[in-house]
């Protein structure tokens, strides 16, 4: 199983321009989240400050009992090899094979014999599909061939945490949709904690049990998938509805001026439910079932009488059999739905 890995007040800066700022959050062991937001808000920063390729000034990132920012650089270094990184341009070197791009990390970092590496490379393609692709160049293939080899890379050294850096940029929706399907997968074969930083709407709708979001220098929100795609924040909304209109601007954030010229009220809430909440993703016909469902119902029915209502609502709408149950562990109610 995955590894939980907790982020706790973490801040970046590169000189005086401030990336984030007193990011908290915590990755479930085992379960596949997003982190979603505009481009330029320190996403992929976040993702190589977690696996400790870059120090932020504040805060702390622990990995099984080692501060990924604070700790020797040497407990740090044996931590990373708990993580997988997927490249979001693949990041495969091109006058390799496929194979020895695969396998690569294992000749780097064991003493593992070539009959064993063969092994371990070949699974590992076979598990994304590009089994007998193994002799091409990455100037060969496809762009999401590309992808699903950065992938099978990311995983030769049995990772317990997987981070994925914009698995869907440069492809087709058809090409994003199977790489969707993929990370669901290899979610129910390898049962690791995994992370995916995107922009992309419909692989935050579909394939995580959490949702979080940076805007401003901010963690927006972070939590069960529901918590987001339901949420009334004006920035949550125009992001997911892709609006002109919004705080988000074409750079960064909009100015007061700006938001006062398009009839912009930053107090007042978006209208929410306006999405509807389609169903998370299953493992492929054949595939394990994914071991983290459980874990994550059984933790978000213990916070349920703690979210806002219409996340509650879609929770208990989604849950099936355990309706009955989430109803009976939201008495007693929150307040505003008190007679």
């Amino acid at each position: 199983m995955g590894i939980e890995v907790v982020v706790d007040g973490l801040t970046k800066s590169f000189g005086r321009q401030n990336i984030w700022r007193d990011v908290t959050l915590t990755l479930p062991a085992g379960e596949v989240s997003v982190l979603l937001g505009p481009s330029g808000t320190g996403k992929t920063v976040f993702l190589k400050s977690l696996i400790g390729l870059l120090k932020p000034e504040r805060g702390h990132v622990r990995v099984d009992g080692v501060d990924m920012v604070n700790d020797r650089e040497r407990d740090v270094f044996e931590a990373r090899k708990k993580f997988g990184l997927m490249f979001q341009d693949g990041a495969l070197f091109g006058s390799m094979s496929l194979f020895d791009n695969v396998a690569f990390p294992l000749r780097e970092h064991t003493r593992k014999k070539e009959s064993e590496i063969r092994r371990i490379v070949m699974e590992r393609m076979d598990l994304v599909g590009l089994g007998g692709a193994e002799g091409k160049l990455p100037g060969e293939i496809s762009g999401g061939m590309r992808k699903r080899a950065g992938l099978a890379r990311a995983l030769v050294l049995d990772p317990e945490i997987v981070l994925c850096d914009e698995p869907d940029s440069g492809l087709d929706p058809v090409r994003t949709a199977f790489i969707s399907q993929l990370l669901i997968d290899v979610n129910a074969q390898i049962d690791a904690t995994m992370l995916i930083v995107t922009h992309n709407i419909d692989i935050a709708c579909t394939v995580p049990d959490n949702i979080g979001m940076l805007f401003r220098r901010n963690l927006v929100t972070f939590g069960p998938r529901e918590v987001l795609l339901t949420s009334e924040e004006p920035v949550v909304s125009q992001f997911l509805s892709g609006s002109r209109l919004g705080p988000i601007g074409m750079s960064e954030e909009k100015d007061a001026a700006t938001l006062a010229a398009e009839g912009f009220d930053a107090s007042a809430p978006a209208r929410a439910g306006v999405r509807e909440i389609v169903p998370q993703l299953e493992p492929s016909p054949g595939m394990p079932p994914r071991q983290a469902v459980d874990r994550h119902r059984e933790r978000v029915l213990g916070m349920l009488a703690q979210l806002p209502t219409a996340a509650r609502n879609a929770i208990v709408a989604g849950i099936g059999s355990s309706v009955a149950e989430a109803r009976t562990l939201t008495m007693p109610a929150l307040p505003e739905e008190r007679p």
